[in-house]
């Protein structure tokens, strides 16, 4: 994932594909704090685990699909995931094998 930030050259964070994960992107509370993403507001989320929990959402600039896109971050986890949300009108292909291509195309 390309992220940009202001006055800052473009840079990637690599991200785990979470298809029970129905937002857009989640990053481990050192990440966001590194990276000075703008707090937004708290949301309540139901983890995988059932449990609730409040967890701060942050704005981020992103290019996706050769576009520069705004997206929430959710400040949470040990490792970035990328959601459901934006997979919305895309197919996912996803090779399940070690050192296998996963594919994400815009429909």
């Amino acid at each position: 994932m390309i992220f940009r930030l202001p006055n800052q050259p473009d840079f990637t964070i690599e991200f785990v594909i979470n298809t029970g994960f129905t937002e857009f992107l989640s990053l481990p509370t050192a990440a966001v704090t590194l990276l000075g993403f703008p707090f937004v507001y708290d949301m309540y989320a139901n983890l995988a685990d059932n449990s609730n929990v409040i967890l701060p959402i942050h704005q981020a600039n992103i290019i996706w699909n050769e576009e520069e896109r705004e997206v929430n971050v959710l400040e949470t986890g040990k490792r970035p995931l990328l959601g459901t949300a934006l997979l919305d009108e895309h197919e996912l292909v996803i090779q399940f094998t070690e050192g296998g291509l996963v594919t994400i195309e815009e429909l």
